[in-house]
């Protein structure tokens, strides 16, 4: 992720053009524009489907049995069509920031137009497969008696949009590179397949093909998606065995499902927290409330995020929320910005694991344990870094005038009142996800809608366009991240057909049995840690929340432990330098450099360190609560 893409990421309401050559530019713009509205429009019908249903449910006790299938397909149309709108404004996240250094400056031109032809491929590459499996579903129908093709149209005229927006992205330029990097592209592709057909006797393996696609695709700076995507479309391609239409079926798989609805709603959730003046209410509180005491900005940071950590369930939502309303706050009030940010991305981390973390749902769903244990589960362990994390900050930290926070301050009593609304929203959603009387989607829903309703009526600031930019602002960021799911997928699958998790199986096991589960578990920690900086984090988790989690089981260690571990260790590689994404995210969205705030931010990452070992051995911390509540 490029560091514009990160401060076009923090200011989530401002739609940018595309620039385009001549017409045909002129007419990608609108086309562009129509999509992303008609995205967000479909995210809207999604979040009133998924509430009426909650209605019919526990209150007239109708349950509605379409929901779901219906909910599923409308994910699809924002997973492929959303990834096309992304692709075209160049917001998926990618290494670029870290490899842009591996190459001479004037040889990183060529290398863009390179990825830009690489995403051509692998947006080709869907767009065949979805035409197959299309073709394939004719004549099946639905458990609603619709025709199958119908539920593969989105998958269809989605990749084919991603096939144009991407193809217009790689013939911008200079007609020279533009070309001779196609042309380069195009040869190496078809170079490797063909030969393999030509000489199969000396044809690369494709589990060769995938690792070598994905990590020369990563190291050139094409977005992890795509990077993931081309390498599983590398393995597909190079075995005559495995159908193509499995390619999209698998994507598809990854992404549209009704459980992780939960991960665009309470995205809303957030957003329309932020929006409508709920978000900057409760943080100008906590800093009239607890401003004064040492180190009190950074520990009010610390106690913002783990709030917004219980609506948002994005990282970046938070720390954007956070980020926007605190930062101008410490320049104010004269403290150290790179300290501020480097806290900051250490809360992000802190955070990993209150609920609704997205990527507690998202290792739920892939793993098959259950959220609402994985949910409790996180609580303790988050709660144990947030005191060790605040602990730090009053010893590092310093006093300030809170009445220079902010330019200008609210009246007491309509703060601590709209400080309620927003509180009450938090207990809400924690509650409703942790008591297992509702699903994390259901909760999700219900939480879109009280924010929109209640913090729109109460504040007055919520209008009809910022809705609108609101949603269509949430689709987008919903499409990023379950495309890498999707991409991710893919590869999980082509693990599976080549049976690494056997394999992993029972080297681990062995390893484990004799030096005890400990040892495996600090493995995992590095495995995560390392992976969730390459990878980001759903990619991470998808691929090995399905090859560890079984392993862990066989070795005696709780799969709600493991989770917890897992995500949190993901989160440590995703926010740490020197190539943690998020870290990158967080430099761009507080206007801080990377190299300033390394060095402050290693005591916190540090104290973060020592209390992810101390999960790691105190496993108590992360069953307590479940066992409690009756998960087992």
């Amino acid at each position: 992720m490029s560091t514009a893409d990160c401060a076009a990421e923090s200011a989530p309401f401002v739609v940018e053009s595309t620039p385009g050559p001549g017409r045909a530019g002129v007419w990608l713009d609108r086309l562009l524009r129509t999509v992303e509205h008609f995205n967000g429009f479909v995210l809207a019908v999604d979040v009133t489907i998924v509430f009426v249903s909650v209605i019919f449910r526990y209150f007239l006790h109708q349950p509605l049995d379409w929901v779901e299938e219906i909910a599923s397909a409308l994910m699809t149309i924002l997973i492929f069509a959303g990834s096309a709108t992304t692709l075209a404004r160049r917001k998926h996240v990618g290494l670029v920031e870290v490899v842009s250094h591996l190459f001479p400056r004037h040889w990183r031109l060529f290398f863009d137009h390179v990825c830009d032809w690489m995403t051509v491929v692998v947006s080709c590459g869907v767009f065949v497969s979805a035409i197959l499996l299309w073709q394939d579903s004719l004549g099946q129908t639905t458990p609603l008696g619709f025709t199958k093709g119908i539920y593969f149209c989105p998958l269809v005229v989605g990749s084919a949009l991603m096939v144009l927006f991407s193809a217009a992205g790689a013939l911008s330029g200079p007609q020279r590179l533009v070309w001779a990097s196609g042309a380069i592209v195009l040869a190496v592709t078809a170079g490797l397949l063909v030969a393999g057909l030509l000489f199969p006797d000396h044809a690369i393996p494709p589990m060769t093909l995938l690792l070598g696609g994905f990590f020369v695709s990563l190291i050139l700076g094409v977005p992890i998606a795509f990077s993931l995507g081309f390498a599983s479309l590398l393995y597909f391609a190079s075995d005559p065995d495995m159908p193509m239409l499995v390619y999209s079926q698998q994507m598809l798989s990854g992404g549209s499902n009704f459980v992780l609805l939960a991960i665009p709603f309470f995205i809303i959730a957030g957003l329309a927290m932020e929006v409508n003046g709920m978000s900057s209410r409760l943080i100008e509180l906590l800093v009239r409330l607890m401003g004064r005491m040492r180190g009190g900005l950074n520990v009010i940071m610390i106690v913002a995020t783990a709030l917004f950590s219980g609506i948002s369930g994005s990282k970046l939502a938070d720390i954007a929320a956070v980020g926007s309303i605190l930062m101008p706050a410490v320049r104010r009030t004269r403290q150290d910005p790179n300290e501020a940010a480097g806290l900051l991305a250490c809360t992000a981390v802190m955070a990993e694991t209150i609920p609704p973390c997205i990527n507690i749902i998202i290792f739920g769903f892939v793993a098959n344990v259950s959220i609402g244990g994985l949910f409790l589960a996180g609580l303790v362990p988050a709660g144990v870094l947030a005191l060790s994390l605040i602990s730090a900050a009053i010893i590092f930290g310093t006093r300030i005038d809170p009445t220079k926070a902010f330019e200008k301050r609210r009246a007491m009593l309509p703060l601590v009142s709209g400080a309620m609304v927003a509180l009450l929203m938090v207990l809400m959603i924690g509650r409703g996800v942790t008591s297992g009387i509702a699903t994390s989607t259901e909760v999700s829903a219900f939480a879109v809608v009280y924010a929109l309703v209640v913090g729109g009526l109460a504040f007055r600031e919520l209008s009809w366009a910022k809705m609108v930019s609101l949603f269509v602002h949430a689709a987008s960021m919903t499409s990023g991240i379950m495309f890498i799911m999707a991409a991710a997928m893919a590869v999980s699958f082509t693990l599976t057909v080549q049976q690494i998790p056997q394999q992993l199986s029972t080297t681990l096991v062995a390893l484990g049995q004799a030096h005890g589960s400990s040892a495996f578990l600090i493995i995992s920690v590095a495995v995560m840690i390392v992976f969730g900086a390459v990878l980001e984090g759903a990619p991470a988790l998808v691929i090995f929340g399905p090859l560890l989690t079984p392993i862990a089981q066989q070795l005696g260690i709780n799969p709600y432990h493991f989770g917890v571990i897992a995500v949190i260790s993901m989160g440590l590689g995703l926010f740490a330098p020197p190539i943690g994404l998020g870290l990158f995210a967080t430099c761009a969205i507080t206007g801080t450099d990377l190299r300033g705030v390394v060095r402050p931010m290693s005591k916190y990452l540090l104290v973060l360190l020592c209390g992810l070992i101390l999960l790691v051995f105190v496993p108590q911390f992360s069953l307590w609560l479940p066992f409690h509540f009756g998960f087992k």
